[in-house]
Formats: C-alpha cells, sequence, structure tokens
C-alpha cells in the first residue's frame, strides 16, 4: 500500500468516526456536494491536527488544500513530513 492511500484510509476513518460522514470518494468535492460545512470544516482541522500531529496556521490555510480528500491527503503527506 502506498504511503498516499495509507493516509486516504486514514482520513476515511477521520471522515466516520470524527465528522459521522460516510468517507468520500477521493476525488469528491466536499464543498460543492455540501458535506462540508464551515463548523463541520473546523471541526475536520481540528481532527487533522490530532489524528497527523500537526498544526495548520490559520494564515496558512487554502480551501483549495481541503476541497477533496485527495488534495487534504496531499496536505497531510506535506505537514507531517512524510
Amino acid at each position: 500500500m502506498s504511503e498516499g492511500q495509507a493516509i486516504i484510509d486514514r482520513l476515511g476513518a477521520v471522515f466516520l468516526d470524527g465528522l459521522h460522514i460516510e468517507p468520500p470518494a477521493p476525488d469528491t468535492d466536499l464543498f460543492e456536494t455540501g458535506l462540508l460545512d464551515s463548523f463541520q470544516l473546523v471541526e475536520l482541522l481540528l481532527l487533522l491536527e490530532r489524528h497527523f500531529g500537526f498544526q495548520v496556521k490559520i494564515d496558512e490555510i487554502d480551501l483549495e488544500d481541503l476541497r477533496t480528500p485527495s488534495r487534504i491527503a496531499r496536505l497531510v503527506w506535506r505537514k507531517s513530513g512524510s
């Protein structure tokens, strides 16, 4: 299993256990589909920090990095130093 796939799998658990949302496909646009609202986005950021061990500074947030699970996985990869 590739590191990217491992991150996607862990993200699936974050969506299911943390946000109580069925894990979306990697290229699902979380905003256009309405899967995430502004409150869930903040909760997602907190869950990412907790589960992957990095902090997201408010001035570093780019919504494009959070648009799809695959983009979130790339963000996690960059932030966690993998």
